[in-house]
């Protein structure tokens, strides 16, 4: 019973050039993907080394007036 049902869904062109128009369609969107990913990681980078920076600032500031009071 499955080859059967399989087959309606299976079509395999005679005509290779038919194939044409998916793997462009194929293409576009794969290198929308890999730029897309590759854009996060970069923005994901950045907020990053902002939170790093910002965090150092806190723990800078916390830290000064205990220094302060200890001398």
């Amino acid at each position: 019973m499955w080859p059967s049902v399989l087959n309606l869904f299976l079509y395999f062109p005679e005509d290779k050039r038919e194939y044409i128009p998916a793997a462009i369609s194929f293409a576009v969107f794969f290198l929308l993907a890999v730029f897309t990913m590759r854009l996060i990681i970069v923005i994901s980078r950045k907020q990053e080394n902002e939170a790093k920076r910002f965090e150092r600032e806190l723990l800078g500031k916390k830290d000064e007036p205990e220094r302060t009071k200890d001398v």
